[in-house]
């Protein structure tokens, strides 16, 4: 039998060759797509690959974290895993545009090994170690966003296909590693009884989901949040590029941070901070200091100043580094075993329909004013903060889970 420390770093590693994989490809994605588009309209068709992964991701999500709490979650892994391959090596024959849309439809219907992975962690451990773990997670995707690129970059260099066989090869391993490594953590006594028809309409996982009170709180403080980093991640290139005037060496040397402040965030200053303060204020410590980070931004379009750029992202990256694991961490403990894959699966679909609206959103407000954008999110986090401290107080010792929507008490 594998000692549970054991599996979850399989886990990081599983995490870390995906992250990997899925950043080597990223600095070559506008010269494959020019492949087969006028330069005018790579960006088009970027947009088009991005929002229709995402769409399929919406819709496929929910159905397969309820598969995972049937069939377990092992299985659902693997065949997310395996979808990723089929995906990625599809994008690497290339030979069309239609051929890419395939590779990321795909790759989209069968978008679930991240949800998955948490759903196996909140079924392996007992609900105040969640958080740790989370973060290690988010960790293991920092230091694959580091390196990745500049992998990527060299290895396009020898052949623009090469990448997306190497991520194909890498998620591969990964699905070895699950298949030969990890055991399965739901056991059968914990899993949903039946399947039924319902179980393949998405909307009727939102509505389960959402019917419980403190989840439709968590989710909507979630949305938000993820919204306003969504602003960041889509548009802060375009900015440092149109209000700074720099170029992409530079911009690249400065989003080093990025990746570093990530590690720092989530496994360094997390694990301290939870020997030290509950969950909770961990979280609103990170919702904070990601409307600083953003607040910064706005504040740097009057100031102009390398130094507040700086400054803006180590607070967005932090507060997003404290935040993500200890909002995964208390959906995980609102909700008992057997509708851990469904949460997960709607958690994802809302981030997905993020990843769908927040481009189109943003570029608008963005061409009317980029200052306007900032004050944006900034004021849609600060509606989290308040959201999260005031609606969603500490769970008491005595409270009885059947009271609170059959969920578990929150240790924090």
């Amino acid at each position: 039998m594998k000692s549970k420390k054991f599996i979850f770093w399989i886990i990081i590693g599983i995490v870390l060759l995906n992250s990997i994989g899925m950043s080597i490809v990223l600095p070559l994605l506008p010269f494959i797509v020019g492949k087969y588009l006028p330069s005018q309209q790579v960006v088009v068709g970027m947009s088009g690959l991005m929002s229709v992964f995402a769409a399929c991701t919406f819709f496929a999500a929910p159905i397969l974290g309820a598969l995972s709490d049937r069939y377990g979650r092992r299985n659902i892994l693997i065949i997310s895993l395996l979808g990723s391959v089929i995906g990625y090596v599809l994008f690497g024959i290339g030979g069309a545009l239609w051929i890419l849309f395939l590779g990321r439809i795909i790759d989209g219907l069968t978008a679930g090994n991240i949800s998955t992975l948490f759903a196996y962690i909140s079924d392996s451990t007992e609900p105040e170690e969640r958080t740790k773990w989370f973060g290690y997670i988010g960790s293991a995707m920092g230091i694959g966003k580091l390196g990745g690129p500049a992998l990527g970059g060299l290895l396009g260099s020898i052949a623009i296909a090469l990448p997306f066989f190497v991520t194909a090869a890498l998620i591969f391993l990964s699905g070895l590693a699950v298949y030969f490594l990890l055991p399965e953590s739901l056991s059968p006594e914990k899993r949903t009884r039946h399947l039924t028809l319902e179980s393949f309409n998405i909307f009727s996982h939102f509505k389960d989901i959402f019917s419980l009170k403190k989840v439709q709180l968590l989710l909507i403080v979630g949305v938000l949040f993820y919204a306003g980093l969504g602003i960041f991640q889509f548009n802060f290139i375009i900015f440092l590029k149109d209000i700074y005037k720099w170029g992409p060496a530079f911009i690249g040397s400065l989003l080093t941070l990025v990746g570093i402040c990530e590690i720092i965030s989530r496994a360094v200053l997390l694990p301290w901070l939870l020997k030290h303060f509950s969950e909770r204020n961990i979280g609103i410590a990170g919702l904070i200091g990601l409307a600083t980070g953003l607040a910064l931004i706005l504040v740097s379009i009057l100031i102009p100043s390398v130094i507040i750029i700086a400054l803006a992202i180590i607070f967005i990256i932090s507060g997003e580094g404290l935040f993500d694991p200890t909002y995964n961490g208390k959906l995980s403990q609102s909700i008992d075993e057997s509708k851990q894959g469904k949460l997960q699966g709607v958690n994802q679909s809302l981030q997905s329909a993020n990843n769908m609206l927040i481009p189109l959103s943003a570029a608008a407000i963005y061409f009317y004013s980029p200052g306007m954008l900032y004050a944006t999110a900034t004021f849609i986090v600060l509606v989290a903060v308040i959201m999260y401290a005031k609606f969603l107080p500490p769970a008491r010792a005595s409270e009885n889970p059947d009271e609170t929507d059959s969920a578990h008490s929150d240790p924090s």
